[in-house]
């Protein structure tokens, strides 16, 4: 495993029961940049993620997390490694405030306060609704806070699954350059999930794409048109 990468799987295989998801993916994240994995519904890539984060149990193949294995290390393990993650539907906590739920954050880290200027400078909004409940919130500002809890505990590598799912264009262009400067400011490395080429083009820095529960083809952003994305996306 070389030092260049925060996170490597090779030939991760995974299931449901004795329905396989995921046949053989082979996927690195790099230091300091956005990976992002596109595909149409039902390819694997949620379960690439939660295989990631240990909700599921990785059948053969190994994950590594800055070359430390992965896959017998339980989710709260994982993520005290420094891996966040933020799940498809954001699963905030409705009846706690919004402080309480940034405040979440830190139950399976070894932080033990909450760096909230740094959480505010990036989520404004969430400094303003402080005491509001989350279940108050909108769509776009549930996702805001989803992603504050997540880099509570300051990770390394955050883990997002589709976070434009019903949200308005101008709030997902507002996470956008939120996940810019996580990684530009705070060296974050990003595993993104997303069906949408106009969120992902600005921000992707190497593109994976799952059909039936493999990858199809990567590229770095470089070498890759907005065309091949939709393409390879569709397939």
């Amino acid at each position: 495993m070389t030092s260049e990468y925060m996170l490597q799987s090779q030939a991760v295989e995974a299931a449901y029961g004795q329905s396989k998801i995921l046949w053989g993916v082979d996927l690195n994240v790099k230091k300091g940049s956005v990976t992002t994995i596109m595909g149409r519904n039902g390819v694997g890539k949620t379960t690439f993620l939660k295989t990631v984060m240990g909700l599921l149990k990785t059948a053969n193949g190994e994950i590594t997390y800055q070359g430390q294995v992965l896959n017998k290390l339980l989710p709260h393990k994982r993520a005290r490694l420094g891996i966040g993650y933020v799940p498809q539907g954001r699963e905030i906590i409705p009846k706690l405030t919004v402080y309480e739920n940034i405040r979440l954050g830190l139950e399976s880290t070894k932080e033990k306060t909450i760096p909230e200027e740094e959480i505010y400078d990036l989520f404004p909004i969430l400094k303003e609704f402080r005491k509001r409940l989350g279940g108050n919130l909108s769509g776009g500002q549930q996702q805001q806070l989803a992603i504050a809890r997540a880099i509570t505990g300051r990770p390394g590598l955050l883990l997002l699954d589709e976070p434009t799912e019903g949200i308005q264009p101008s709030i997902s262009q507002e996470i956008a350059q939120i996940l810019v400067r996580l990684k530009e400011e705070k060296n974050i490395s990003i595993l993104l999930v997303e069906q949408k080429t106009d969120f992902a083009l600005p921000i992707t820095d190497h593109y994976y794409f799952f059909s039936r529960g493999k990858v199809v083809h990567e590229s770095k952003a470089t070498d890759i048109t907005a065309e091949e994305i939709n393409k390879f996306n569709s397939i």
